[in-house]
């Protein structure tokens, strides 16, 4: 295994020769920041609680920095790069390792769920990701809606979305993410890491957030759907009220009279702000709509 350690990527002077020697060029659109610190490496790994046994789906993998090392702890590893550029790279830096498929696709356009099955007998996955900032919360929650068994999912990602992931009720980065999160998964923070630990440099900070899967969503509703659409329409218009929120959302098209009485249900005043509802609350409003529509048909 000596010959592997020798090659491990992940300081700057292995990642600038590889990056070099291939004439690669980063390309914007797919938001390209490649790590090359390895302590922050090995924080990810510990974060996401790799073992021998695992099997991780790792969502750009860039040159391949992260992927050596969850090839040496985890027992395989799925690699998924959308830049057809970054493969022969790939080929070449995991060329010692026979535990890692590297596919060439777009991740939101795969059947992850296949892949599950595929791979891991359709148990329970990790994944672990270095997204780029703007598709960050489309893959994290596409992931966790289309069902796909996951145990943990450990990404890197903006410092202000790790911060709004985890905020609770009150709190100024409390929105929609965070309740949309943390109906799904217990966050947790492993590291925040500035933006000298890249290549190129990220013009803002960076957090190594954990999102381990509940196994039961701590707030049970009978539509969820329903109590998402509340959620967006309560912080569509932040400074509003709650009641003036869900009036004026195109989601919904409940009376001012029928929402003010479903506000009162929760024991709360018509000036209460949705960014003061915890999530078993909002869980509560939307059981009350449902049964009130189901009363009135």
């Amino acid at each position: 295994m000596e010959q592997t350690k020798k090659s491990l990527l992940g300081n700057p002077q292995n990642t600038i020769e590889v990056i070099k020697r291939h004439q690669f060029a980063f390309q914007k659109k797919f938001g390209q920041n490649f790590l090359i610190d390895p302590h922050v490496l090995d924080k990810i790994i510990t974060a996401a609680q790799i073992t021998d046994g695992d099997c991780v789906l790792e969502i750009g993998p860039g040159i391949g920095t992260m992927t050596q090392r969850l090839a040496e702890s985890a027992r395989h590893v799925i690699a998924v790069e959308i830049d057809k550029n970054l493969i022969p790279i790939l080929e070449e830096t995991l060329k010692e390792y026979h535990n890692i498929t590297v596919i060439n696709q777009d991740i939101l356009k795969m059947d992850i769920p296949g892949l599950v099955d595929e791979y891991n007998q359709g148990a329970p996955i990790k994944v672990v990701a270095n997204l780029p900032y703007y598709i960050t919360t489309p893959i994290i929650m596409g992931l966790f809606e289309s069902q796909v068994p996951i145990d943990n999912l450990t990404v890197m990602v903006q410092k202000e979305v790790a911060q709004r992931m985890q905020a609770g009720p009150g709190s100024k980065d409390y929105g929609a993410l965070s309740l949309a999160v943390q109906y799904y998964a217990q966050p947790y923070l492993a590291a925040n890491v500035p933006p000298n630990c890249f290549i190129p440099r990220p013009g803002v900070g960076s957090a190594v957030i954990r999102l381990s899967r509940h196994r039961r969503p701590p707030a049970q509703t009978e539509n969820p759907a329903l109590m998402f659409r509340l959620i967006r329409a309560s912080f569509n218009q932040r400074r509003k009220t709650l009641q003036n929120g869900l009036n004026n959302s195109p989601e919904l098209s409940y009376s001012r009279e029928v929402i003010a009485a479903a506000i009162e249900s929760l024991g709360l005043g018509p000036s209460v702000r949705g960014e003061a509802l915890t999530l078993e609350q909002f869980a509560r409003l939307a059981d009350w709509f449902d049964a009130y529509e189901k009363k009135e048909k």
